[in-house]
C-alpha cells in the first residue's frame, strides 16, 4: 500500500469515526458547532503558525503565485456558474446559496490533511499559501453580499478581522522573518494543539454527513458537484500548465482545487440570510463525492 492510500483511508476512517459516533448517539449534529469552533480558533491557527514559524521562507517568492492560481480558478467558475444560474433564472438569494459553495474550496479544513498526509510539510506549506487565496475570496464575498442583501460594511469588517487563521498567518510569518523566539514552553503548546486538528476536523466532518441532502436538493446539489470537483479543478489545471509549474506547486495547488466545497460557504450563507439548507445540502454532499473523486485526482497526477 502506497502513502497516498494510506493518507486517503485514513482520512475515510477518521470520518467515518465521526459518522459511528453520531449513529450510536455518542455525539450528534448539535456537536458540529462547538468542534469546528475550537478547530477554528484555536487549533487550526496554531497548526498554521506552527508551520509558518518553523518555515524556509525564502520560499515566498516561489509559492506567491500558488494564491492566484486557485483566486482565479475560484473567479472562473463563479462566473460562469453565476450566468448558467441566472439563465436558468434563479433567484438572487439561492443562486448566491449555490455560488458561495463552488466559489469557496475547502482548502484548510480538508486541503491541509491530504497534503500533509500525502506531500509532507512541504506539502502542507504549499497547502497553507493556497489557503490564502480562499481566505481573499471569503472576504470578497463577504463585501457583495453585505451590498447585495444588506448589513453593514463594518460588519463585514469585524467579521475578517477576527478570522483566527488569516492572524496565524500573519504573526507566523511576521515572527519567523524576524527571528523572535517565542520560548519552548509556547512552542510546545502551540504544537501539541496543532497537531489536534486533523482528527477534530475528520470527525466532525463525520459529523456532518446527511444524506438526506441528495433528494432535498439533488439538482442543485448535483450542480454544485460538478463545478466544485470537476470544472474549479479543471481550470488551476489550465493554468498550472500554462505557467509551467512543476513538482509539489503544481500536484499541492491542483489537489487543493480539486478539494470540495468550505464550510465558510455555510458561515456566509447563514450570516446573509440565503438558503442556509440548501448550502448544507451542496457542501456536505460534495464532501461525501469528493472521497471518491479526491484519490483519483491524486492518483493521475
Amino acid at each position: 500500500m502506497n502513502q497516498i492510500e494510506i493518507t486517503i483511508l485514513t482520512i475515510i476512517l477518521m470520518i467515518a469515526i465521526g459518522y459511528v459516533l453520531k449513529r450510536i448517539d455518542f455525539l450528534s449534529e448539535k456537536d458540529i458547532d462547538p468542534l469546528n469552533k475550537i478547530v477554528m480558533n484555536i487549533l487550526l491557527p496554531c497548526m498554521i503558525f506552527s508551520a509558518l514559524y518553523s518555515s524556509d521562507l525564502s520560499l515566498i517568492p516561489k509559492l506567491r503565485i500558488l494564491p492566484f492560481v486557485i483566486l482565479a480558478s475560484s473567479l472562473v467558475t463563479g462566473v460562469v456558474s453565476y450566468f448558467i444560474l441566472k439563465k436558468l433564472n434563479f433567484d438572487d438569494k439561492k443562486l448566491w446559496s449555490v455560488l458561495v459553495t463552488v466559489m469557496i474550496a475547502n482548502t484548510a479544513f480538508m486541503g491541509y490533511p491530504v497534503n500533509l498526509g500525502i506531500y509532507g510539510s512541504e506539502g502542507f506549506l504549499r497547502a497553507i499559501f493556497c489557503d490564502i487565496a480562499t481566505m481573499f475570496i471569503f472576504i470578497l464575498l463577504s463585501f457583495i453580499l453585505v451590498l447585495k442583501f444588506g448589513g453593514t460594511v463594518k460588519k463585514a469588517i469585524r467579521k475578517i478581522a477576527l478570522f483566527p487563521p488569516l492572524w496565524a498567518i500573519i504573526f507566523g510569518i511576521l515572527l519567523n522573518i524576524l527571528n523572535i523566539p517565542i520560548g519552548p514552553v509556547l512552542d510546545n503548546t502551540i504544537n501539541y494543539l496543532g497537531d489536534g486538528a486533523i482528527p477534530l476536523i475528520m470527525i466532525s466532518l463525520g459529523l456532518s454527513i446527511n444524506l438526506s441532502g441528495l433528494s432535498r436538493n439533488k439538482a442543485m446539489v448535483g450542480f454544485t458537484s460538478v463545478m466544485k470537483l470537476f470544472f474549479f479543478p479543471l481550470i488551476a489545471f489550465f493554468i498550472v500548465m500554462y505557467l509551467g509549474l512543476v513538482d509539489l506547486q503544481y500536484n499541492v495547488t491542483v489537489v487543493e482545487a480539486a478539494m470540495p466545497s468550505g464550510m465558510l460557504s455555510l458561515l456566509l450563507s447563514i450570516t446573509y440570510n440565503l438558503d442556509y439548507e440548501l448550502t448544507s445540502d451542496c457542501i456536505l454532499i460534495n464532501t461525501v463525492i469528493s472521497l471518491i473523486t479526491l484519490p483519483i485526482i491524486i492518483m493521475i497526477l
